[in-house]
Parts: C-alpha cells; sequence; structure tokens
C-alpha cells in the first residue's frame, strides 16, 4: 500500500520542495494551500500522514488540528516558523503527534515520518479485518470489498461502516452514530446520520441482494449478517 500524504502549507515554494522530496521517496502527496481546503480534503480522502502549518490563511493549522482531531486520529506533524514553547505546547495538546520548526533539513522531516508512520503501525491491532457475510473492509489498507468488488468510499462513508462493522448485531441509536462520527459538539443538520446511512446503503447495499444495514424503527440502526 503506497503511503499517502497530505501537505497543507500556503508557502507554495516550499511545498513544492517537501512534495518533490516526499515523491522521490516513495510517498503520494497532495497539497492544499489554505485550512478549510486542507480540511475539506482530508474529510474526503484516505491519507496516512499531514504534514500542517500553523500559519494558513482562511483558518489557522492550530484550529484545522483541532477540528481534524474531531473525526480523525491521523497523524499529523505541524510544519511551522513558530519556535517559542508556547506555540509547540499548544499544537502538542490540541492533538498533532510531533512539531517540526522552519528552517529544518528534509532528512530530518524525513526521518520524523518514518518515526511516526512507524509507531502508528506498531500501534495497530493484529486483525485488522472487519467481516460481514460477503462485505470485508481491511482498515490496514482502508479498502472496502463487497463479493470481491473494490467499492469507494468517502471518509465519513468509510468510518460509518467501521463503526457499524465494530459494533456488529448491536443496534445503534442515531444519537450515539452522531456523537461517534460528528462529535459531541457537531452544530449541522440533525438528520445527517439518515443521509449518511442512505449514502452507504447505495454503495454496500443496493446493488446487492442481501441487505446488511438494518432499520430499527425508533431507536436506529445496526448492520447484520444475517439477514435474508
Amino acid at each position: 500500500m503506497v503511503t499517502r500524504i497530505l501537505i497543507i502549507e500556503d508557502e507554495k515554494q516550499l511545498a513544492r520542495l517537501m512534495e518533490l522530496e516526499l515523491t522521490h521517496e516513495g510517498y503520494q502527496v497532495a497539497v492544499e494551500y489554505n485550512g478549510v481546503d486542507g480540511l475539506d480534503r482530508l474529510k474526503e480522502e484516505e491519507f496516512q500522514l499531514v504534514l500542517l502549518d500553523i500559519m494558513l490563511p482562511e483558518l489557522d493549522g492550530i484550529e484545522v488540528c483541532r477540528r481534524i482531531r474531531r473525526f480523525s486520529e491521523i497523524p499529523i506533524i505541524m510544519v511551522t516558523a513558530k519556535d517559542g514553547i508556547s506555540d509547540k505546547v499548544k499544537g502538542l495538546d490540541i492533538g498533532a503527534d510531533d512539531y517540526i520548526t522552519k528552517p529544518f533539513a528534509i532528512e530530518e522531516l524525513l526521518a520524523r515520518i518514518r518515526a511516526l508512520l512507524r509507531r502508528q503501525q506498531n500501534g495497530y491491532q493484529e486483525d485488522n479485518l472487519l467481516q460481514a457475510g460477503d462485505l470485508t473492509v481491511d482498515t490496514s489498507r482502508y479498502q472496502v470489498k463487497r463479493a470481491g468488488e473494490v467499492i469507494k468510499l468517502t471518509k465519513k462513508e468509510y468510518d460509518l461502516l467501521v463503526y457499524l462493522l465494530k459494533n456488529k448485531g448491536i443496534v445503534l441509536s442515531r444519537e450515539e452514530i452522531l456523537n461517534e462520527i460528528w462529535g459531541y459538539d457537531y452544530l449541522g443538520e440533525t438528520n445527517i446520520v439518515d443521509v449518511y446511512i442512505r449514502y452507504l446503503r447505495s454503495k454496500i447495499d443496493e446493488p446487492f441482494s442481501k441487505k446488511l444495514i438494518q432499520t430499527v424503527r425508533g431507536v436506529g440502526y445496526v448492520l447484520r449478517d444475517d439477514q435474508k
């Protein structure tokens, strides 16, 4: 599996340098130049690590990191010109995994990336395969298959499916799903759970005869593999 890294950095020359060096090392790299676009990209695509600048237009890196931690545990390395202790502490306190100060040697950045990815890999559970009937999710590869067919999901759809699979056979209320996938402080539309269940069903259930996601009227949803 190719490791995908998202760079969120508004200094285009530095972003390009990092992109070239990381690509040369065998990583697949995407770049965004402001906090809003970077956050949106991460919500829609799968990455294994984020390089995040603090001084970003539209939404600064501290706030981007805080919002990422509401829906993902992806490793984050803060990249910034600020070298004060308070800035480092703030970044780490809100969920960053590491911190590197500009200017830096690219070899140091590569070493930090390798160390963080290795630490994450060692922290994986041995069993990375979730299954229900002919549906499988390989969480180490972010790969979803049904009846041998690879199914592409957005990040939220994927997170929702994994949550349902980890609680296979257990009825989950809309509130439980909302809190787990969107966070306790979510302020958007209250029917977002139903909307995403519909999205998910259209991809993993509707094309197949056996339906896995069941509605429990008045309560919520359950994923079962014993349904006809």
